[in-house]
């Protein structure tokens, strides 16, 4: 019986999909995808460099040194909604009886502490003056409103449609920072921070991915502050935006593995999740890209320790590439000698971790070669790696594939078998975990871009079980842009200070020190 009728291969090609593809996206949800075989956690001597201050001050120095050579990138994943940051304060809304209960015994009955500290710290988020404003301009007698429906209501001004509409803003365009004069955004943060350490000859070049629906607001934006911006930093800001694509969404299906169906039979699709951006990332023009999340970014006082970090990190990628690339010049000879092939195994091991296979010496020189080469030809990531203080994110570990071979990367618990008791008596051992702060090399040693997308492993994706409209359905999620999407790079994994990680999962992060002005 065929699977799709003639309408349903319409979705799928106006989708810009292939029936091929989503065939295959079928066999994987019935097959699965197996857990990764993790054989070690990633430890500083073992798979994380640690750097003295020293070593800090010369990768550094490297960096500005040689910036000037390369065009530099920011490139900035931004197009989550803020919903997810109020999720606390849309139960809120929904839940609390304003005439029956007080806010205090609301907190006690839902036991809502988030919501609690929300209110406490209420005066000090960036944008508490621009609600009260509306708020008043609103309701003349709110000052006469008892203390619980004045938050209320503040809340549903902040939130709400007829409001603020703070719930169904993208979050780079939220207020994060308030400073004597303004608040500022996270996206106009970014374009502070890049000025400090993603700029050449004077420009700046930053890309951002959105939603679609957002791509005005964004534009707005950047009309609005790109003059001040430019004037206070003397840098010229190149600002691009792209979408996830609708050709990466994958299918849904229903728990029987058959295509999920809405009320209308029409089929669902569903993104797929931050890995689709690899083909985003794929399409930029730069030497050198500096990746970052759009919620990571502190107040001005810590601008510079932050973009100190991130030079070390481009003077490390510098420092490599200029060695890897000699090696793969010398590759090139008609000639290589037994000494060479000696110390380029040492560094790709030393430097890149590649773990060399034991049997490397049985292969006759030509393919000796040949291996060295393979593996030099890749792109380099240098990634930022903090200390594990119980914060969520992807963690550094030795894997091992179903190949057998061994290799550094980064792992999302999603794809641990925690079930598994060796499993998880590694990730126990865990010091260190991803926080989206990585350095890129994208071109050859003869300065050809690598196609990104011959670098993934389509076997490190996700499945996950959700809902829409009350029925349960399985979404796959490609591998993460930092997860599987970069498997097959070459590697590095350095220890930077927790003050490079300042995520705003939820609203009242903004209350933590690196998002506040004042000490």
């Amino acid at each position: 019986m065929k699977l799709f009728s003639t309408s349903d291969e319409k979705q799928i090609a106006d989708h810009g999909i292939s029936l091929e593809k989503i065939e295959n996206q079928l066999e994987t949800f019935k097959e699965g995808i197996p857990f990764v075989n993790m054989i070690s956690s990633a430890v500083i001597g073992n798979g994380i460099r640690r750097c003295t201050n020293q070593e800090k001050e010369d990768y550094i120095s490297t960096f500005e040194a040689r910036k000037e050579g390369f065009k530099l990138l920011k490139f900035v994943p931004a197009s989550g909604a803020a919903t997810r940051m109020f999720k606390e304060l849309f139960k809120f809304l929904k839940e609390f009886h304003p005439h029956e209960e007080s806010i205090n015994a609301y907190v006690n009955r839902t036991n809502a502490s988030m919501v609690s500290t929300f209110f406490i710290g209420m005066e000090k988020f960036p944008f508490y003056d621009e609600v009260m404003h509306s708020l008043k301009t609103k309701h003349a007698d709110y000052n006469l409103l008892s203390d619980d429906i004045q938050k209320y209501y503040f809340v549903k001004e902040m939130l709400l449609e007829n409001g603020l509409n703070y719930g169904g803003y993208p979050k780079g365009l939220l207020p994060f920072h308030k400073y004597t004069a303004e608040t500022m955004t996270a996206f106009e943060e970014h374009l502070y921070e890049a000025a400090l350490y993603a700029t050449s000859n004077g420009e700046a070049y930053l890309h951002f991915t959105i939603s679609e629906d957002h791509a005005n607001k964004f534009d707005k934006e950047f009309d609005r502050i790109e003059k001040k911006v430019e004037k206070e930093t003397g840098v010229s800001f190149i600002i691009s935006f792209s979408y996830q694509k609708k050709s990466t969404d994958t299918i849904a299906v229903d728990m029987q593995d058959k295509p999920f169906r809405e009320s209308d039979n029409t089929l669902l699709f569903r993104p797929a999740g931050h890995g689709a951006l690899i083909e985003n990332l794929n399409e930029q023009e730069g030497d050198v890209l500096f990746v970052k999340n759009i919620d990571n970014v502190v107040v001005a006082r810590l601008r510079s320790e932050i973009a100190a970090y991130k030079k070390m990190l481009a003077g490390m990628l510098f420092d490599i590439q200029e060695t890897a690339f000699s090696y793969r010049r010398a590759l090139d000879k008609e000639s290589v000698d037994e000494v060479l092939i000696n110390e380029i195994k040492d560094f790709i091991a030393k430097e890149l971790n590649v773990v060399v296979k034991p049997d490397f010496y049985k292969y006759k020189e030509v393919y000796q070669v040949a291996y060295l080469k393979e593996k030099l030809d890749r792109p380099i990531r240098i990634c930022g790696m903090v200390k594990n203080e119980g914060e969520p994110g992807g963690g550094p570990f030795w894997i091992k594939d179903e190949d057998g071979n061994v290799s550094l990367q980064i792992i999302e618990s999603a794809q641990m078998d925690v079930s598994n008791s060796k499993q998880r008596g590694i990730l126990k051992t865990a010091t260190h975990f991803n926080p989206v702060d990585l350095v890129c090399g994208v071109k050859n040693y003869v300065g050809e871009k690598y196609d990104l997308s011959k670098f993934t492993n389509p076997r490190q994706g996700f499945i996950t079980e959700k809902t829409k409209n009350g029925k349960a359905l399985k979404a796959m999620e490609l591998p993460g842009l930092w997860n599987g999407g970069m498997a097959n790079w070459n590697t590095v994994f350095v220890e930077v200070p927790l003050i490079t990680f300042n995520p705003v999962k939820t609203v009242n992060d903004l209350l933590k020190p690196p998002h506040q002005v004042s000490k």
